[in-house]
């Protein structure tokens, strides 16, 4: 399969991205990722709406990606031309910002009445809950101090020290970033799935041929799974795939709207 001219830049630019971080240690990640809403200086930085999906957190991560770009984008650039497909793929990595920066800041408004219901009131018990649903579970174990907290509540030197914890644990969270072309990507195989549906594809674990409305139909399926789960301790942005899937939908459906109008 031949590139395409907008698909071949986009590659060249996230993969060259990519290599500026590794070969020089500097924070792409910090400087454009996407935060949380309230998170210092993001209300004065909205250019991270753009700028995170050009940014990849590992390989892995920028190899998905941009598979998923070279397998899908070409074939849809064909069709619409450059300028339309680097339109649907920008607003479509905007999509799922916007979704994921809409759903982060319900749960870190909660996350923060849990913070302050800690500091107002301290108890082991507080403390467990907000570690469960900020972290998980698993990350129980590493709070060594916890059973001497538990036998000792009242004990200012607990309670201090879980304080630093809590305060540590969501400082963290709201300025953690959000990066990658992932929304953007999705975005493309909900596209590709809507005008060629009945188009039969691989996949490594099926060696069946699956006709590539049911891998989309899957894949949104999943993401509304997982997103609505929203196990502790999960790092992937759910809502921000499921953002790029909605916004291709709309955007798919405008434009066959539009060009029906005309024929």
């Amino acid at each position: 399969m031949s590139l395409t001219p907008m698909v071949k830049n986009l590659l060249i630019l996230n993969i060259g991205m990519f290599l500026i971080m590794v070969f020089t240690n500097v924070d792409l990640i910090g400087i454009l990722g996407l935060k949380y809403l309230n998170a210092p200086g993001m209300k004065t930085e909205a250019y991270r709406y753009f700028t995170h999906m050009f940014v990849h957190a590992d390989w892995g991560h920028l190899f998905s990606n941009m598979f998923g770009l070279f397998m899908f984008g070409p074939l849809l650039e064909r069709v619409w031309g450059p300028m339309r497909f680097l339109a649907f793929y920008m607003i479509c990595g905007l999509g799922a910002a916007m979704l994921y920066s809409g759903v982060l800041y319900f749960e870190m408004h909660h996350l923060e009445v849990l913070k302050n219901n800690f500091i107002s009131n301290p108890s082991p018990e507080l403390f467990i809950k907000f570690i469960r649903e900020s972290v998980g579970d698993q990350f129980l174990g590493s709070f060594q101090f916890l059973d001497g907290y538990e036998k000792n509540p009242g004990n200012p030197t607990f309670i201090n020290y879980a304080k630093d914890q809590i305060i540590d644990i969501y400082n963290y969270t709201i300025n953690r970033p959000m990066v990658g072309a992932s929304g953007a990507i999705f975005g493309v195989l909900m596209a590709f799935g809507l005008l060629f549906p009945n188009t039969e594809m691989f996949l490594l674990f099926l060696p069946v041929p699956i006709k590539a409305k049911y891998i989309v139909g899957f894949y949104g399926l999943f993401e509304i799974y997982a997103g609505i789960q929203r196990n502790p301790g999960d790092n992937v942005a759910h809502f921000a795939h499921i953002g790029g899937m909605l916004f291709a939908f709309l955007i798919v459906k405008y434009w066959e709207r539009e060009r029906n109008r005309f024929y």
